[in-house]
């Protein structure tokens, strides 16, 4: 798979390039699968990191000065979201750092989206609040308040290590079922009734949410990798992962699922696929008897993005765009487009292979 793997690295690379060059100063959200031309926007949104780290993976695959400055500046452009009330700013700041390496102003940025977070943490509700820099309710628990949170709250020192931990698992406790739980077993969104004190599930995103399962599955898995700060009990984040594989059919499934798993006919989301390609990369570092198993089924979902969503050289599209992400089906937003974050775990879990990264430090 070797082979494949590098010609679709190179291709995703070469895409990057593409991209830079047409979105200028803005961020990449998703583009048009007809012809490759991207929506964008001027602050990033939540997705803002991810462009500026597939900035950061070009410049460790070219080795060019010029690169690197690129990734520099994009990086720089997010600092106004260190201050915003959103749990995303783990997507924002990890994700938009993590690949820089030793870049002193990304470490610097990171440190202080870091301590920002945790000051906002709720030490009542042992969370970091969703906010509501982004619009709606801000006492919300989501699943991808999770990912990119936790290891950037681990940063901020022993208190944020503890915050982390506390972030982790009570998202668990929020958004997994038990056994015996009535269904669903899945609940992607909560929000609190004040008046009450009590959690309650949300009807948006669905409990099928197949990319909430994807993020909730990588964050658990960064949490078990033997280089991460102490994130609590290892015994229930082991049964938190062998919940979401088992009862999300990540081993068994399909290898790219649709966007709803309710709506089996619906549209696919090839950035869950991405995503859970890195948790099992991830997961197969950590001890355990099914290492080899997710490794296998991670090279299994990357071939099957490469041979079937990725374009190539055929003139009608730019070369190296990742098809069929779904950015919210039950809105009709972007059901078959390239995503900026889907392209950015593709390209992750291809770097990791090729050594261009430690997939532990991602």
């Amino acid at each position: 798979m070797r082979p494949a793997t590098g010609r679709a690295l190179a291709a995703v690379m070469e895409r990057v390039a593409v991209t830079a060059a047409e979105v200028g100063p803005r961020f990449p959200l998703h583009a048009d699968p007809a012809d490759g031309r991207w929506t964008t926007t001027g602050r990033g949104s939540w997705t803002g990191g991810f462009w500026a780290g597939l900035l950061w993976l070009r410049a460790r695959y070219t080795g060019a000065e010029t690169d690197r400055r690129a990734a520099a500046a994009c990086t720089a452009r997010l600092e106004p979201w260190a201050g915003a009330d959103t749990a995303t700013r783990g997507l924002i700041f990890w994700y938009g750092t993590a690949t820089a390496g030793d870049d002193a102003g990304a470490a610097a940025l990171r440190a202080r989206a870091a301590r920002a977070c945790l000051s906002a943490c709720d030490p009542e509700l042992g969370i970091l609040p969703w906010g509501d820099a982004l619009g709606g309710p801000r006492l919300l628990a989501r699943v991808d308040a999770v990912p990119g949170t936790v290891p950037l709250l681990a940063g901020a020192g022993p208190d944020g290590a503890a915050a982390a931990a506390a972030h982790l698992h009570r998202h668990l406790d929020l958004c997994l079922g038990r056994p015996g739980d009535a269904a669903p077993w899945f609940r992607p969104a909560l929000g609190l009734e004040t008046a009450t004190g009590r959690w309650q599930p949300c009807a948006d995103p669905p409990p099928g949410w197949s990319r909430g399962q994807a993020w909730l599955l990588l964050a658990v898995a960064d949490a078990l990798l033997p280089s991460a700060v102490p994130a609590g009990d290892f015994t229930r984040l082991t049964e938190a992962a062998a919940l979401l594989i088992t009862r999300g059919g990540v081993l068994t499934g399909r290898p790219v699922p649709p966007a709803d798993t309710a709506h089996p006919d619906g549209p696919l989301d090839t950035s869950a696929a991405a995503i859970t390609a890195v948790a099992l990369l991830k997961l197969a570092r950590t001890p355990g008897p099914r290492a080899e198993q997710y490794a296998l089924r991670a090279e299994e979902i990357l071939d099957r993005l490469i041979r079937s969503h990725l374009t190539g050289d055929d003139g009608a599209r730019p070369p190296g765009m990742l098809l069929d992400g779904c950015y919210d089906a039950a809105k009709g937003l972007a059901v078959r487009h390239e995503l900026v974050w889907g392209d950015f775990f593709l390209a992750l879990a291809l770097s990791a292979l090729h050594g261009l990264v430690d997939i532990t430090r991602v």
